[in-house]
């Protein structure tokens, strides 16, 4: 999902307001459990996102599905904002931003994996830790599976990519084979 200054701005002062008050692991629990209910249900999100509702009007629904969740005063405080400046609308990205930012602070990231077959267990504890290994972070993985790789896998870290799958190997042996040809046999 891609991000927007705003988004990552918002997420940045409410991971701020949370590492300060030292509530990071919950502030996040209750960012994910915010940005779900909305996931689920579009008659909510339509409702806290639509103008026709009055601003009062969708402050207190939001001040009530708060107090049902028992979210904190610094989330349901978060949340009137982003209703107030009309953001509410970015709440799924920013959630995302935030969990970033608390793995990023814990030390971890995620690894967004595609591999052309399930992955064994063996086969995920191995490559967490070469990917914890190569970028000095505990590492949870998300992997997806994609047959059109052929075979192999390609894990994604913040900005890097690994790319381990049978096209790129295939795709290495063809250019070091091309340089070998065109370069490799001169005369001694």
């Amino acid at each position: 999902m891609r991000i927007s200054a705003a988004a990552r701005r918002y997420a940045r002062a409410l991971f701020s307001l949370a590492r300060e008050a030292q509530r990071v692991p919950e502030i996040r629990r209750e960012t994910e459990q915010m940005a779900g209910l909305l996931a689920e249900s579009p008659e909510l999100a339509r409702a806290l996102l639509s103008p026709l509702h009055p601003l009062a009007e969708r402050r207190a629904l939001l001040r009530a599905l708060g107090a049902r969740l028992g979210s904190s005063a610094l989330v349901s405080n978060f949340l009137a904002f982003l209703v107030d400046q009309r953001r509410l609308i970015h709440f799924a990205v920013i959630a995302e931003e935030y969990a970033r930012l608390a793995d990023a602070a814990a030390g971890r990231a995620r690894a967004a994996v595609v591999s052309a077959a399930p992955l064994r267990d063996e086969q995920r504890e191995r490559l967490r830790r070469a990917l914890a290994q190569r970028t000095g972070q505990e590492i949870e993985l998300e992997v997806r599976v994609d047959p059109s790789l052929l075979g192999g896998a390609v894990a994604t870290v913040g900005g890097l990519v690994f790319d381990g799958s049978l096209r790129q190997q295939l795709t290495q042996l063809r250019t070091t084979l091309t340089r070998g040809i065109h370069g490799g046999h001169q005369a001694r």
